[in-house]
């Protein structure tokens, strides 16, 4: 999952086509497509931002390391808690959202 998930968030990033952070991401959850969260995010955020994508039926993908190892992920000198898409394709969430599962 590391591979796909690393060249579509440098591609976001790269094109300017996302929200980093978790305040700007419930703002912006309404325009997403997937939500990527890390463990970093504190509890009852993680709970407001899952519960907000599912009555919108944005995907969700919960990244398997903390802030730190997102934002180096990314590419990115800071930590990252999490990203949302508004531009990624159906097949490229598919294929993350299936890599998730099998790990």
């Amino acid at each position: 999952m590391q591979k796909i998930l690393e060249k579509t968030l440098k591609d976001a990033l790269k094109a300017e086509e996302c929200t980093l952070g978790t305040k700007q991401v419930m703002n912006s959850i309404s325009k997403s497509k997937l939500v990527v969260l890390s463990k970093s995010v504190p509890v009852e955020t993680y709970k407001k931002i899952e519960d907000d994508a599912k009555k919108s039926k944005i995907a969700t993908l919960n990244f398997d390391g903390t802030s730190v190892n997102l934002g180096k992920l990314c590419g990115l000198q800071f930590r990252i808690s999490a990203i949302s898409l508004p531009k990624i394709s159906e097949s490229d969430i598919k294929s993350l959202l299936k890599e998730s599962e099998t790990q």
